[in-house]
């Protein structure tokens, strides 16, 4: 684009408050809004869509084989991808309760802002999930029709939110576990992306990269609860469920071999957030900043978690 496209945040347009945090917060919506549409929709495709329009053995028949998983890891690719595209150069994209967060600890990312990240994030979460269900109504009303019994159920509320699997028989530890472990990986991958001092991604390809790495956690761990790793992912789309009559499946999070389930989509990409961060500056970040300053003490700034100096020698 030309340089010499007049600034927009000039005179009485009314657009300069959007040069602050609100303006933050609409990218934020916006992004998580992207980032759901194509994560959800994708689910929608392989849960109900497909079966619906013939293109599978039945009319409720899906998940035949590991390329259905495929088509739902790697929407959720791209969803990731093109939202932190959509939102990145006004919020830094963090589209994720859980980057926040962690950034927020780590990251100098301002505690006041927070807050108004989270609210952002499941707003965008939530009408996301409501034009997806606007758009797939017919699906997944065919696709309920000819289930057995009829009605909404735990494999229509899947295309949604998460609930574990059968083999944690009810236990919170397997997928708190699972939710903390997995977060973790997206943060860590996610520092090592965007770490200049590490071996950075050029030309604007760092969201396809942090695409890539989401695709890389549900394909190696989705199977055991979902890969929510995102707080605003699965609690905006659960309340759009629980608005739209799905009743238990999504709050409190009830099924027949789990229960009260919808904290722990929450609570372990928080925790995972945070430590994922502390061990990537750990292992790496601080072993960058460590040798950057052997070579030039003068010229390195303050690393994560350091206190800016007041005056710089």
């Amino acid at each position: 684009m030309s340089d010499d496209i007049p600034p927009l945040l000039t005179g009485g347009s009314g657009l300069k408050a959007r040069g602050g945090l609100w303006g933050e917060c609409l990218a934020e919506f916006l992004g998580t809004f992207v980032l759901i549409m194509f994560g959800v929709g994708s689910v929608a495709m392989a849960v109900a869509a497909l079966p619906g329009s013939g293109r599978t053995a039945g009319p409720t028949t899906f998940f035949q084989g590991t390329g259905d998983w495929l088509l739902i890891v790697w929407g959720w690719a791209f969803a990731v991808t093109f939202g932190v595209y959509v939102a990145g150069g006004v919020s830094g994209a963090h589209l994720n309760p859980a980057v926040t967060l962690a950034f927020a600890v780590r990251r100098r990312f301002a505690w006041a802002k927070v807050l108004p990240y989270w609210i952002s994030q499941l707003a965008g979460a939530f009408v996301g999930a409501a034009l997806v269900l606007l758009v797939y109504r017919s699906a997944i009303s065919a696709f309920e029709d000819a289930s057995k019994p009829p009605g909404h159920s735990l494999t229509t509320f899947s295309i949604f939110a998460t609930f574990p699997a059968p083999y944690f028989h009810g236990s919170v530890w397997g997928p708190l576990i699972d939710q903390v472990v997995g977060t973790a990986l997206l943060l860590l991958l996610i520092a090592a992306v965007v770490d200049l001092r590490n071996t950075g991604v050029m030309a604007n390809l760092g969201p396809l990269i942090i695409g890539f790495a989401v695709a890389a956690i549900g394909i190696s761990f989705g199977a055991n609860a979902g890969y929510a790793i995102n707080p605003a992912r699965d609690f905006g789309p659960r309340l759009l469920t629980w608005v739209a009559g799905w009743g238990k499946y999504a709050m409190p999070g009830d099924g027949d071999w789990f229960s009260t389930y919808f904290w722990i989509p929450i609570v372990g990409p928080l925790i995972g957030g945070v430590l994922g961060i502390l061990v990537y500056d750990l292992f790496i970040s601080d072993v960058l900043i460590a040798r950057a300053r052997a070579a030039a003490p003068e010229e390195v700034p303050p690393g994560p978690g350091e206190e800016e100096p007041a005056v710089r020698a």
